[in-house]
């Protein structure tokens, strides 16, 4: 009998023992859950957020398949993200992405991954279609960048470049940094 409560002791202490290592490797400063504390508090499948203009018409729309939200810095990750830049009488931008990220403020964007970046043609202007990685968005501005390898095709014209500014408000202007080649057809 002496040995049986022996036994029971010793299973409840090393119970009690490794449930206070338990709490304790997994309460790492007091948040619970990711390294530093960056753990998501909620998150939402089908995300859209529509931003509207001074005029009430829409000047962005970002939609997602998930979006995860993070307390501890305000950020966001989003898987899929779909950015929509509007401009008054063009087609709008249309930018996507593998993954997102966009900081607490909503000031910047980085869309990782493979990206793709559109516009439909329209009464005098080409369509564009847009092909690199890893793309850095200041949607306020309409403005994007990126280090990376960059093709650009309008029509029967294209373009690469490594690493590219881009301005996406009229007028559009676009900054090619390095190794340049193209291939324009004018009509």
């Amino acid at each position: 009998m002496d040995n049986k409560n022996l036994m029971v002791g010793a299973l409840f202490v090393l119970l009690a023992g490794g449930s206070w290592w338990l709490l304790q490797s997994s309460d790492e400063g007091g948040s619970g859950g990711g390294p530093d504390g960056h753990t998501p508090d909620y998150y939402v499948d089908d995300f859209t957020v529509t931003t509207m203009g001074p005029d009430g018409k829409p000047k962005q729309k970002l939609t997602a398949e998930r979006m995860l939200h993070y307390p501890d810095d305000d950020s966001t990750e989003l898987t899929r993200p779909h950015l929509v830049l509007y401009e008054a009488d063009t087609p709008p931008w249309r930018v996507r992405s593998e993954t997102g990220w966009v900081s607490g403020d909503g000031k910047l964007v980085l869309l990782n991954g493979e990206v793709k970046i559109d516009r439909a043609a329209a009464p005098g202007i080409r369509p564009v279609h847009i092909t690199t990685r890893d793309l850095r968005v200041r949607p306020r501005e309409n403005y994007a960048e990126t280090d990376e390898k960059v093709k650009i095709r309008s029509q029967k014209s294209w373009q690469t470049s490594i690493g590219m500014q881009a301005w996406l408000t009229k007028p559009v202007r676009m900054k090619f940094l390095s190794n340049v080649r193209g291939h324009y057809e004018i009509k």
